[in-house]
């Protein structure tokens, strides 16, 4: 068995009406994630809108969140960056807070500006020798293509590359076809886009998934029934679970979990940054109702 396995919901980052960090809305919802029994979580991320953050918030996050945990749940800190140096700083910053894992996608910027295969395998190798566990994220965000044939490269000639996390096109080939040629370096084969490809992914060999923080509690039962042999169980409660993680997949986006968050009384206010459009009212009204069909912990943990 994989050493990394289990859910890892990515943390949302929290905000008051005007827009400023909520901290204790923010201690709140990692509350709430160890309460549902996650396996590890991450913060900064994209479903963290960490494209809205200056570095002052990035580093006043990651402490308040690293210390928050301490002792509870392992955290995987974002650290993705066009400049290789930068993103070996925010590394070195992780690893001396006390984070388990970084996640970094390949180098880009913008549509068009990208790296080539030696570039990104450089900007790993450099990322590997601060010695901290590096998560790759393939991501359709980036733009940058990453072949199997690539990274089982970056995964055999880089000893701290040990957990990639799959949420590209044909999630499931790929992770299969990965694992097919690096499977002995790979500790923590992924998928994420919440979980939309999830049982596929799980029968490629995936072994974890990040998801949204939306319904974890749902989510992490599908993951280990199938890890104990019950794919018949998995499956059905996948089933179950589906058309709540195609609403937010194909309608809400990072918006959902917050104001399910708002719901169930975890957190004051789903703000997110212009220029992030609030959520459409009957989009809200659909995911509330599909999540009332399943009665979450995120609809009544803060009640």
């Amino acid at each position: 068995m994989k050493k990394y396995k289990g859910i890892w919901p990515v943390v949302p980052t929290i905000f008051d009406e005007v827009g400023n960090l909520d901290l204790d809305g923010q201690k709140r919802t990692l509350d709430f994630l160890i309460d549902q029994n996650v396996d590890g979580a991450c913060i900064l991320a994209n479903y963290s809108e960490q494209f809205s953050l200056s570095d002052d918030e990035r580093r006043l996050l990651q402490k308040v969140c690293i210390e928050h945990t301490a002792g509870c749940i392992p955290l995987i800190v974002t650290i993705s960056h066009f400049s290789t140096r930068i993103a070996c700083e925010r590394a070195k910053s992780a690893k001396k807070e006390g984070a388990s894992i970084v996640m970094a996608m390949p180098p880009y910027h913008g549509a068009l500006l990208k790296s080539t295969p030696q570039q990104i395998i450089d900007h790993f190798k450099e990322m590997g020798d601060v010695g901290i566990p590096i998560m790759l994220q393939d991501a359709p965000l980036s733009g940058v293509t990453l072949p199997v044939k690539l990274l089982a490269e970056m995964a055999t000639s880089i000893e701290m590359l040990q957990l990639f996390k799959i949420e590209s096109a044909g999630a499931a080939e790929k992770i299969h076809a990965l694992l097919q040629i690096a499977d002995d370096h790979i500790t923590g084969p992924f998928d994420g886009e919440e979980g939309i490809t999830l049982y596929a992914d799980l029968v490629a060999g995936a072994t974890g998934s990040m998801t949204s923080a939306l319904i974890p509690d749902l989510i992490r039962p599908v993951i280990t029934s199938y890890l104990c042999g019950n794919s018949t169980l998995a499956k059905d409660l996948y089933d179950k679970v589906l058309p709540i993680i195609n609403h937010e997949n194909r309608q809400c986006g990072f918006r959902a979990t917050k104001e399910a968050m708002v719901e169930g009384g975890i957190i004051k206010s789903s703000y997110c940054r212009h220029p992030i459009e609030k959520l459409r009212p009957q989009a809200r009204k659909l995911l509330i109702e599909l999540l009332q069909l399943h009665n979450p912990a995120i609809l009544t943990w803060g009640k």
